[in-house]
């Protein structure tokens, strides 16, 4: 009889994190779901292939003892896939020159530390399932845009980025295969009510400094990045692309996921990095100095 697959996704309380859960349960995996002690667990319902596991991925201790649940559900044997998925966006906003480095440790400690912690914790499990073992984790798309206002997620993202790059290579002894996730813009609590969070981008940043970056970047971040939240991807669209690399043998370094992200694989292998910039700053409505 087959051994029954397993896979831990961080973050898994609600969204995208949850309804991974729930497509890789109905598909006959056992899922250890992350999610914070005291979270709302609904969304993950209650397919007997789920197990919840609270973790706070910010927390040292947290994620040591979320790893010793997971191994001892799996009488310390094989882990097959880890999923980084575990994200914010809403802190640390605002032009780098305001930007509140408070926060910003908030969300690096999240977005960047939190799939460091993980990972570390985890490996010994993932190890013990190579070849066939695998590690997702959730970069953005907007590593490609690199929106204005949104430098501490950015940031945070493309450490990512170089998390996954490097355990390519650490883990290609094993046969280990690693990637990132750049997904467009996707419709989740993350990105509800875009009209009123995009203007939460301005709150908090000194007076002196707005008036110096308003101006010239409101548009682009109350209006354009508005236009293209709405515009986003399904999470059952983003769910499903992700989930599909399970049928790959090998993996790239990174797949940009969704409709509105895909046509800049194209534009980066036809232009310039300068004419792909000049291009994303034409499309958001960043104003060039001298004209207009």
């Amino acid at each position: 009889m087959a051994q029954q697959k397993s896979a831990f996704i961080t973050g898994a309380a609600m969204g995208m994190g949850a309804m991974k859960a729930r497509k890789l349960a109905e598909r006959g995996w056992k899922v250890f779901a992350g999610v914070l002690p005291g979270a709302d667990t609904s969304e993950l319902g209650t397919h007997e292939n789920i197990v919840k596991v609270e973790q706070d991925v910010t927390s040292d201790a947290s994620v040591t003892a979320s790893a010793e649940v997971v191994a001892k559900h799996l009488d310390n044997g094989p882990l097959h896939l880890l999923i980084n998925n575990a994200g914010i966006a809403n802190k640390g906003t605002g032009p780098i020159e305001g930007i509140n480095i408070d926060e910003m440790r908030i969300l690096f400690e999240i977005n960047t530390f939190g799939p460091i912690r993980v990972t570390q914790a985890f490996l010994p499990m993932i190890r013990k399932g190579a070849p066939e073992s695998r590690i997702i984790n959730f970069a953005s798309g907007a590593v490609r845009a690199n929106p204005v206002c949104s430098g501490s997620y950015n940031m945070s993202k493309w450490a990512v980025e170089g998390l996954t790059c490097t355990l390519r290579n650490e883990l290609a002894p094993f046969g280990i295969e690693v990637t990132s996730i750049e997904p467009g813009a996707v419709k989740t609590h993350m990105t509800a009510n875009a009209e009123e969070t995009t203007k939460d981008i301005w709150k908090g940043i000194p007076d002196d400094v707005k008036a110096v970056y308003e101006p010239h970047l409101r548009e682009t971040t109350t209006v354009k990045m508005v236009e293209a939240i709405n515009k986003g991807n399904t999470p059952d669209y983003v769910t499903d692309e992700v989930l599909a690399l399970l049928e790959k043998k090998t993996w790239k370094p990174r797949y940009l996921v969704g409709k509105d992200v895909k046509p800049m694989k194209v534009m980066l292998n036809l232009m310039s990095e300068r004419g792909f910039e000049k291009t994303i700053q034409k499309a958001v409505g960043i104003p060039q100095y001298g004209k207009g």
